[in-house]
């Protein structure tokens, strides 16, 4: 018998949003209470049963990614990779 799984739901928040004009479309309110989409999607996940997530972000957007959405959800739920651009050379 095999043990209790403990998924974790990944969110690719990497992108960035070059036709998206100003601010940082993944922390932007879009819900009638300012729900973020993530909230909507995180929401979804802990109802099924997930209790760890982790955000794959730019360097350049974990500060505001850490303050808003660390003040949002159980702190032990969360873990954080910051993505790093990788230019290749021609």
């Amino acid at each position: 018998m095999m043990g209790q799984q403990n998924p974790a739901l990944v969110i690719m928040a990497a992108g960035i949003g070059s036709r998206y004009a100003g601010g940082i479309k993944q922390l932007e309110p879009v819900g009638p209470n300012g729900e973020l989409i993530i909230d909507y999607s995180i929401y979804d996940a802990v109802q099924a049963g997930f209790r760890k997530i982790i955000f794959v972000i730019r360097h350049e957007i974990e500060q505001d990614f850490r303050e808003i959405i660390g003040n949002r959800l159980e702190k032990s739920w969360i873990s954080w990779a910051s993505h790093v651009a990788m230019l290749s050379r021609n």
